[in-house]
């Protein structure tokens, strides 16, 4: 019994062997895209940069056009209250005659 799962073993380990000598071990790349190792990177055609630089010009426009009529956004809507109105039993400080 054992002679025949040892035969079988050898016949998967064959097998094994054979398929990792026939394949190639290199993943194929699908990124599309030229190749550029050690190379400089290709240039982008103009209308791209184009494009990127009118669309990172808009999106600044909107934060700072926001940030100028829409602050509230950052500071908050409503003042600050002043600390020195704020009594000792909403901080949380126990009265002076309680022992502790």
């Amino acid at each position: 019994m054992s002679t025949s799962r040892g035969i079988n073993l050898l016949r998967f380990v064959r097998q094994v062997s054979k398929i990792n000598r026939n394949h190639n071990l290199q993943q194929t790349r699908n990124g599309h895209g030229g190749v550029v190792y050690r190379l400089p990177a290709p240039t982008p055609h103009k209308k791209i940069t184009i494009s990127t630089e009118v669309v990172a010009g808009i999106a600044w426009w909107w934060i700072l056009w926001h940030l100028w009529h829409d602050y509230e956004h950052i500071t908050g809507e409503f003042e600050y209250p002043d600390p020195s109105k704020w009594t000792d039993e909403e901080l949380g400080i126990p009265p002076d005659d309680v022992d502790v």
